[in-house]
């Protein structure tokens, strides 16, 4: 009996699951907006619920063995005691009239089972019932169902009868109910952290969407950046991984003829190294003066990082000087990819290293400075690890001999169809493998 009365409760289990993922039972559940018109479908709903329990149960003698109360008292639970009431009137008028030695009791029980749920709701303050409390709850409601049959027995002269039909159905009737109110409690209680759960995502998502406005908006995106100064061109592309990310590139004067140009990639990913990042460049164009070489400027930021850096972050940073009127840059590399030279030939060459580490490592670390020249016409050529470390669907890494190939076309191309010439041939060997390092690209094209 109890195995039958678990069936025909996993059908309206099933059915209650379907209805906690309509717009109706947002409202009710997630809003606690009961109106006239959602109250009166609940009702309805469940009364029905109610109705499919009593016919789908069990005889005992005139009697049955049902989940009648199923539907009341899970109304009551989540919509109130109106609703609950509502629900139960309907299961109890058809089960009245059902007839048999216990339909007034049993009636009765059902009423009462969405009255009890409403108080429950309301005593709770709209709060859904725990699970332990919702069994508990069913486990009372039909022991209460039991003792309204037998005191009716007695009142009625037909207190054999009723035993009878008590004994063999208050077990299956406590399981099945019990099951029954415990699955829904359970369902309706994840959907609440469900929709809680997407409605901090969603204020994630929005937040990391300002964050990423916030850093692209500190970030130079107008190219050409100095449309007066004929000398060289400039452009610039950044591609985080995610929202936000740890990539970032700068430009600007020192004086009217020295122009500083800067790249740098933080270790990790998102908001905290997006924070980085931003603390990084903004370090290093409060502390690049005129007069200093580009191995002082990053002496300063370095041990600038290197205070209170309790997080153990870092970042790599090339950057150069270029003398616009003799087309030499002076560098310092700090852990940073080094740049490429392109050439009017086709040819590229990597630029001599400098002694350097990444930032905010070690303190009072010395970096070098070199020199180089940039001719008419040749580009130097920066980038980030995350366009020759991209990985494909194979596992395969785009790799430098890749972009080595790309650059030697691309010795009549200007700084944008350069730097698009790659982005286009990185993000066409990933396919669809997962973007996992931000991408940036920093070219400078010396025209004199």
């Amino acid at each position: 009996m109890s195995i039958s009365l678990i069936n025909h409760m996993a059908v309206l289990i099933v059915v209650a699951y379907v209805l906690t993922r309509t717009k109706l039972y947002s409202e009710v559940i997630i809003e606690k907006k009961i109106t006239f018109k959602n109250g009166l479908i609940l009702s309805l709903i469940f009364g029905l619920f109610s109705i499919y329990g009593t016919m789908s149960g069990i005889r005992i003698f005139d009697a049955t063995a049902n989940i009648r109360d199923l539907g009341p008292a899970i109304a009551g639970l989540i919509a109130g005691p109106l609703v609950g009431i509502g629900a139960g009137l309907i299961g109890a008028v058809h089960r009245f009239f059902q007839g048999g030695v216990t339909c007034v009791p049993c009636s009765a029980a059902t009423l009462f089972a969405g009255l009890f749920g409403g108080i429950i709701y309301l005593v709770r303050k709209k709060k859904i019932i725990t699970i332990p409390g919702a069994i508990i709850f069913a486990v009372l409601l039909e022991l209460f169902h039991m003792e309204l049959a037998y005191f009716w027995g007695l009142h009625t002269g037909k207190i054999n009868q009723t035993w009878e039909i008590i004994k063999t159905a208050i077990i299956p009737m406590i399981i099945a109910n019990g099951v029954g109110i415990a699955i829904f409690i359970f369902i309706a209680r994840n959907l609440v952290k469900e929709r809680r759960t997407e409605t901090e995502k969603a204020k994630i998502e929005h937040d990391l969407r300002i964050a990423h406005d916030i850093q692209m908006g500190i970030i130079p995106k107008i190219f050409p950046p100095f449309p007066d100064r004929p000398e060289f061109d400039l452009f610039a592309i950044i591609e985080p991984a995610k929202e936000v990310g740890g990539d970032f590139y700068d430009f600007f004067f020192l004086d009217d003829k020295h122009m500083c140009f800067c790249e740098g990639d933080v270790s990790g990913k998102g908001v905290p190294a997006s924070l980085f990042m931003a603390v990084s460049k903004t370090l290093i164009k409060a502390h690049a003066h005129s007069g200093m070489s580009s191995a002082d400027i990053l002496y300063q930021v370095n041990n600038m990082l290197y205070e209170e850096n309790e997080s153990c972050m870092f970042v790599t940073v090339f950057l150069g000087i270029l003398d616009i009127e003799t087309g030499e840059v002076d560098y310092s590399n700090g852990g940073h990819n080094i740049p490429y030279i392109i050439h009017n030939d086709g040819s590229i060459t990597k630029i001599p290293n400098t002694k350097g580490i990444a930032l905010g490592i070690l303190e009072d670390f010395q970096f070098e400075s070199k020199s180089t020249f940039l001719r008419k016409d040749e580009q130097m050529f920066i980038f980030t690890d995350g366009v020759n470390e991209t990985i494909n669907i194979k596992n395969e890494q785009f790799a430098l001999p890749r972009l080595e190939n790309i650059l030697s076309e691309c010795s009549k191309c200007t700084p944008k169809e350069t730097s698009t010439s790659v982005i286009e041939d990185v993000y066409g060997f990933q396919g669809e493998a997962v973007q996992f390092d931000d991408i940036t690209i920093l070219v400078l094209h010396y025209r004199v």
